[in-house]
């Protein structure tokens, strides 16, 4: 066999091999031996089919499986000597032209082809010791527990009618029927009775709401507006319509009593319950939000710590899937990168940004992981099915059998698993310290959003 490298750029590289034909027709006669006591043909015993005539019978197929088993090999064998991580599946080129072809499966010439690769780059491990990550910590207080209560009681706030003759305010419920048209022309899902609007709710399209404040019940008022540029019907995307719009009721918000019984109108026992779980929800919505910020600034630090070219071709991929997901999103939204105040130039140049640092992020994991022999089990895979099942309700048994059946679905969601295992594996040797912080400080967005 001779191995002649004929690029070499960067992470990518090319080899032209050459096999004998002497060493394709041993394999190709070894295979034909083998199946001597395999087959069975007409006039023959079991095991006495002579091999030059299983080679007239077999022979075209056993040296097409042989060519193909001898570029497997072949190729494995040069990737491990050379210490070569594919990125990518090898491109092997070989020859076309017919007569070519004909003698390297009758065995009258030497296989040669060429093999283009793509390799994972050697990554040096940062001392994950040397990392200091400083993690945000917000406690529960009796007012965050208050406040969250009080959202719960305005969820489930209950109306009472206004007096004979009284005009719609903000925050009041109003009963009404409404007939849209357009250009005079009545429009498909344009009518409904006994809707129940919240003015100022943001329930309905822009400047809806508004017009119906000052209205009485059993008032008629003609409401006119126009439907967003990304409505979801395009039809009646940026189209002005009038609705003709009665009110049948108008109703004022009560203020919610929060004590025992509207407790156990929640389904507990009493209001110190109600306060328990509020705060055993608040806490865990803390420390998912604590999680986030965490892992970010891990990954942050990841980063800066591992600069190194990702291959090309992984960076492409994952550019691709980005830049069409926006794109589709972006259209069925109606919206342009103007809107976004960007050229589509520098969209694109951003998101590529975004890809590269994604590459090079999974590289880094998956390298730690691999050193460290991380792995997600089968049974941690299952959990997060049933917690996917569990939070829909009702489709328990559809979800579970689309991820038992589906093997990319559940590679989707053994990779979150695999990369917080790493991020756990890296907090337990950097130095992590913790800082008090508010809530607000928690939530804040970050001036400069990191992708990971």
């Amino acid at each position: 066999m001779q191995v002649t490298e004929t690029l070499a750029e960067g992470l990518k590289h090319e080899f032209q091999i050459s096999v004998p034909a002497s060493d394709l027709d041993a394999k190709a006669g070894a295979r034909l031996v083998d199946l001597k006591d395999k087959v069975r043909l007409n006039g023959f015993r079991p095991g006495k089919v002579p091999v030059s005539h299983l080679k007239k019978v077999y022979g075209r197929s056993v040296m097409a499986e042989t060519v193909e088993q001898t570029i497997r090999d072949t190729n494995s064998q040069l990737f491990s000597e050379r210490g070569f991580r594919l990125a990518t599946e090898p491109k092997v080129t070989m020859p076309t032209e017919e007569k070519a072809v004909e003698d390297i499966l009758e065995g009258k010439s030497d296989l040669t082809y060429t093999v283009s690769i793509e390799v994972v780059p050697p990554i040096q491990l940062a001392d994950f010791k040397s990392f200091t990550v400083e993690t945000p910590v917000v406690d529960v207080t009796d007012a965050d527990v208050d406040d969250a209560i009080k959202r719960i009681a305005d969820a489930n706030r209950s109306y009472a009618a206004k007096a004979e003759g009284a005009k719609a305010e903000t925050g009041d419920r109003v009963t009404i029927n409404f007939k849209g048209s357009i250009d005079g022309t009545p429009f498909d899902g344009g009518t409904g009775e006994g809707i129940q609007v919240v003015i100022g709710a943001g329930q309905f399209i822009p400047g809806f709401e508004d017009q119906l404040i000052g209205i009485a019940a059993g008032e008629t008022r003609t409401l006119k507006v126009t439907f967003p540029k990304n409505y979801a019907s395009e039809k009646l995307a940026g189209q002005a319509a009038e609705f003709e719009t009665t009110a049948t009721a108008v109703e004022a918000p009560e203020d919610a009593k929060i004590d025992d019984e509207f407790a156990k109108a929640l389904g507990l026992e009493s209001l110190d319950k109600l306060k328990e779980a509020a705060r055993e929800r608040l806490t865990a919505e803390f420390a998912g939000a604590t999680r986030q910020r965490v892992k970010r600034m891990l990954l942050d630090r990841l980063d800066e710590a591992h600069r190194f070219e990702a291959p090309p071709s992984l960076v492409e991929e994952e550019f691709r899937l980005m830049w069409n997901s926006i794109k589709a999103e972006m259209e069925s939204g109606g919206k342009t990168f103007a809107d976004e105040s960007m050229t589509e130039e520098g969209a694109e140049e951003e998101y590529r940004k975004i890809a590269d640092r994604r590459v090079r992020l999974g590289l880094v994991l998956s390298e730690i992981g691999e050193k460290n022999k991380i792995t997600v089990t089968d049974d941690e895979v299952s959990r997060a099915v049933i917690e996917r099942a569990r939070s829909m309700p009702g489709r328990e048994k559809e979800v579970w059998d689309y991820y038992r059946s589906n093997a990319n679905a559940l590679a989707q969601l053994r990779a979150p698993i695999y990369e917080d295992k790493v991020v756990d594996f890296i907090l337990e040797l950097a130095n992590v310290t913790e800082k008090k912080v508010t809530r607000e400080e928690l939530f804040k967005e970050d001036d400069e959003k990191s992708v990971a």
